[in-house]
């Protein structure tokens, strides 16, 4: 992995600013300590920093094609890249090295935009066509490395910033940070921002299998920014659904593989190791990478202080059959309330989920313990229907039916499970309307909405009454229509909690903070196309959700593990409002505070705060006040950070922008 960074004059071809891209690369060091390195010419600048994983004496960017008509900056692993270079070596082409960065400029002298179908991992590119005097920004299929644009009026023309990182535009010195107020409703619908949009007005993230085309024309006209597809999540129609009935034979197919995936994200010439957290998911890419290796790879696992949501008892058996010692990395309520200005540090983002700073750790013990890989088995949910809500395709299964008499009943239901309002009736249509039909994701995304009725300031609700956060996702709903409805729900996961808060506040950006590049075998094309084609039936069976990953798992695993019910890896949500809070989160809840951002109410975040102790432990009512008030506090301390730093008494490097990050150590 890498960090990115560049601008393109859009209208005329002047000098590049002094010291603009500089800057700009600075604030990406943690994600590439090892080396830097830009082009320039006049009216383009791109910037490199590079974490060397693969060809570690090579690999240094920008890279380009034989005759320096094509140069690229890339962030990411493709993983089939010694087929692809074999494969280019015969069509003629000159590889000089074995960084896969150098396939790149090779593949778009080939196969122009027919390269990213031969385009197989985790990347985030900018290629620069000097012949065709055009530029492309991409992104991976699934969003695992990010990218963020914008543009910017100066003098006479427009330009065109772009970086890994929100960081690196805001150092250019050419924006100021304010609020897109979208990005947070998406963040109380979603529990993440999976944009285009985000918290930061007039900038935008690069959608998973888009990539952005700017050929620039006559000095004097602006060029005008293409966002094209590549590729998008899809499933077959319902009625051409697999009809494979062996589960055994299902199971030596899937087997076969994800070993292929996990062997292609061992790839690399540093040592590798994974996560560890007792699930199957993780567990069973340990036992695979295991026997790819030879040898027991290295684990790391989260201790949660709180035994309830402690899982290191089901992180040892796996170890100990594997023959590793896993390191653990404990977590307390203090060390989350520690880390938090942190983790949203990291994230450009408020975070919800609170286990998002465990995760921040644990890339924090991997650096530390001189590791620059980490296998994680995020992504297994998605295309399982891991989560609990999944065991709601059933309703809609009966909506089908009785599709009024069938929403009426859900809605009561979640106003009693979560002692509130659960949204209007129109509300309810217009989400359905925006995706292609009933979805089992809408009873999550109700339970974080609440908060928005509950905490939102009237004014704030006044700025977004015309705003959907379901129609921002460009989901392809004539496909959609046609799914099953539990594939419905895996596409919205997918599009939603992958690239908004799994593969955001829990990977790439708290890895990348710590010069940690986490891999993804779940995400792999093949797992992903192959599981695509599986009835639901054998992802869901009764009540037992992943059931072929587990007919898989029981050849690997301890039977307790593989057959063992799904548990949500999270941490405490109350220790922002417990005598252990520091005093930042009494500052940010001020009234003064929360006048100052205008984002939530003040008498209702009060109100809640005492409320909610009152309120019995396990009710999920509670725990959609808890979950409300984090995202109250994360927003604040994020606007804190990146918006107005007099919110609070935090250092002043949490809050400041555009500088040089150092690693943690």
């Amino acid at each position: 992995m890498c960090g990115i960074a560049g601008l393109i004059d859009l209208s005329e071809r002047r000098p590049l600013p002094l010291g603009v891209l500089g800057r700009m690369a600075d604030t990406l060091i943690h994600r590439g300590p090892d080396e830097e390195g830009t082009y320039e010419q006049p009216g383009l600048g791109l910037a490199s920093r590079r974490l060397s994983i693969l060809d570690l004496a090579d690999g240094r960017q920008p890279m380009s094609n034989e005759d320096g008509s094509v140069w690229v900056v890339f962030n990411g692993e493709l993983f089939d890249y010694p087929e692809l270079r074999a494969d280019l070596v015969s069509n003629g082409h000159r590889v000089l090295t074995h960084c896969d960065t150098e396939a790149i400029p090779h593949l778009w002298e080939q196969h122009g935009e027919g390269m990213f179908e031969r385009l197989r991992g985790q990347f985030a590119f900018a290629l620069w066509d000097e012949r065709q005097q055009r530029l492309i920004l991409a992104r991976d299929r699934f969003g695992i490395c990010p990218l963020y644009w914008t543009t910017v009026r100066r003098d006479t023309g427009t330009w065109l910033l772009f970086g890994s990182e929100i960081k690196a535009l805001l150092a250019s010195e050419w924006i100021a940070p304010r609020v897109d107020p979208r990005g947070i409703n998406q963040l109380f619908t979603f529990l993440g921002v999976p944009g285009p949009v985000t918290c930061f007005e007039g900038v935008q993230s690069v959608q998973p299998g888009h990539f952005l085309s700017i050929h620039l024309g006559a000095p004097g006209q602006t060029a005008p920014v293409h966002d094209r597809t590549y590729w998008q999540i899809d499933f077959p129609d319902e009625s051409d659904q697999g009809a494979e009935n062996d589960p055994r034979k299902l199971a030596d197919q899937f087997e076969a593989v994800l070993y292929r995936a996990v062997e292609r994200r061992l790839r690399a010439d540093v040592p590798v190791v994974s996560y560890l957290s007792g699930g199957v998911d993780s567990s069973i890419v340990v036992a695979m990478a295991s026997r790819i290796l030879g040898t027991p790879i290295p684990t790391f696992t989260v201790q949660v202080e709180d035994r309830a949501l402690d899982e290191t008892a089901y992180a040892a058996l796996v170890a100990r059959q594997m023959g590793t010692e896993s390191v653990i990395v404990p977590y307390s309520a203090r060390r989350m309330l520690q880390t938090y200005p942190r983790l949203v540090r990291a994230a450009e983002a408020p975070v919800i989920d609170t286990s998002a700073a465990a995760t921040l750790l644990m890339a924090e013990q991997v650096h530390g313990a001189s590791y620059k890989v980490a296998l994680t088995g995020e992504g297994s949910d998605e295309w399982f229907g891991g989560y609990p809500w999944f065991h709601g395709t059933r309703f809609l299964q009966a909506w089908r039916v009785l599709p009024r008499i069938g929403g009426v009943v859900t809605r009561a239901f979640l106003r009693w499970w979560m002692g509130g309002p659960a949204g209007t009736d129109a509300q309810w249509y217009r989400a359905e309307q925006a995706l292609g039909g009933p979805n089992v994701w809408l009873i999550w995304t109700n339970f974080i909405s609440m908060s928005r009725l509950r905490f939102f300031s009237p004014e704030m609700q006044q700025r977004l009454s015309e705003h959907e956060p379901f129609a921002d996702l460009g989901m392809n709903l004539d496909r959609m229509s046609r799914w099953h409805p539990m594939h419905r729900g895996l596409g919205l996961g997918a599009r939603t909690m992958l690239p908004g808060l799994l593969l955001a506040g829990k990977g790439d950006r708290v890895a990348m903070h710590s010069s940690v590049e986490t891999r993804y075998p779940f995400l792999d094309e093949e797992v992903f196309t192959f599981l695509a084609g599986v009835h639901p039936r054998w992802k869901m069976r009764g009540f037992t959700e992943k059931y072929l990953l587990k007919r898989v798992a029981e050849r690997w695993l301890p039977r307790s593990i593989a057959w063992r019910r799904k548990a949500m890896f999270r941490a405490p949500l109350d220790p922002f409002h417990s005598r252990q809070a520091p005093r930042y989160v009494d500052q940010l809840l001020s009234p003064e505070s929360l006048r100052s951002t205008g984002y939530f109410d003040p008498v209702a975040v009060q109100h809640w705060r005492e409320r909610y102790r009152q309120m019995h432990p396990g009710f999920h009512a509670r725990v959609a006040v808890e979950m409300g008030l984090v995202g109250v506090v994360a927003t604040q301390l994020w606007h804190h950070q990146f918006i107005d730093s007099t919110l609070a008494d935090l250092p002043n490097e949490q809050a400041a922008i555009g500088v040089r990050e150092s690693v943690p150590t």
